[in-house]
């Protein structure tokens, strides 16, 4: 059974871990929202972390369209955006649609067309452009130099709304490294703003490790999962 003691506390820590970044970060609390990563997490367990008072005002978040689904029909009374955050095949792209209200692992113009084509008609999906802004081959995401590009290209198709843009920071304990990575996508948001792309304002950086050098270089979505539910297990 689900202890929901813990996971409030847990939820608690993290808001003031993301207050105490914000102000020293000369920012506001409120401009950074917090999702829950709910990967490997039973849909009971999803639901007592997100009926807590300490979960108010957060997102949820799948990495995969096989968890999103299965737990939809279990969470579908709850009044939560859902995100999803993983890759996403575009042979899952109707299933994926059926649950998420936003998807942010958007890497190449095919898939957004795909998205674009399936959404229903007098409806619009969220989207993000992710970035890999680490070069890591195990990170998923378009180059830097091409983020912009494929933002401008997102925006165009009907249905969708740019939102912003999304990135897995790189994996080193270099902290400035890391840092560096999250400022280059901030960079590539100004950009995108600065060309008059006027809602792609997010930036979904930051994970439950580094979440206050996401904060400090304009994170305003962080996605915390570890932090709240503990280590995963191995799959």
């Amino acid at each position: 059974m689900t202890d929901t003691s813990v996971l409030a506390q847990r939820l608690t820590a993290v808001r003031t871990r993301v207050a105490e970044a914000a102000r020293t970060a000369g920012r506001r609390p409120d401009e950074i929202r917090v999702l829950l990563a709910t990967k490997t997490l039973d849909a009971e367990t999803v639901r007592a972390a997100l009926t807590l008072p300490e979960a108010a005002g957060m997102v949820r978040g799948e990495n995969r369209v096989q968890e999103l689904v299965a737990k939809g029909p279990a969470l579908a009374d709850l009044a939560v955006p859902t995100h999803l955050i993983g890759p996403l095949q575009s042979n899952k792209v109707n299933a994926a649609l059926r649950w998420a209200g936003c998807v942010q692992s958007v890497t190449s113009v095919e898939l957004a067309t795909r998205l674009s084509d399936r959404v229903a008609d007098g409806a619009v999906l969220d989207v993000m452009v992710q970035v890999n802004v680490s070069g890591e081959v195990t990170k998923h995401g378009v180059a830097p130099e091409q983020g912009l590009d494929l933002a401008a290209q997102v925006a165009a198709l009907p249905r969708l709304r740019l939102i912003g843009f999304m990135t897995v920071g790189a994996h080193t304990p270099d902290t400035g490294l890391v840092r560096a990575g999250y400022a280059r996508l901030a960079a590539i948001r100004d950009e995108a703003l600065a060309a008059g792309l006027a809602t792609a304002r997010e930036l979904s950086m930051g994970m439950s490790g580094d979440l206050e050098l996401a904060v400090a270089e304009g994170a305003t979505m962080v996605r915390v999962g570890t932090a709240v539910f503990g280590a995963r297990p191995a799959l």
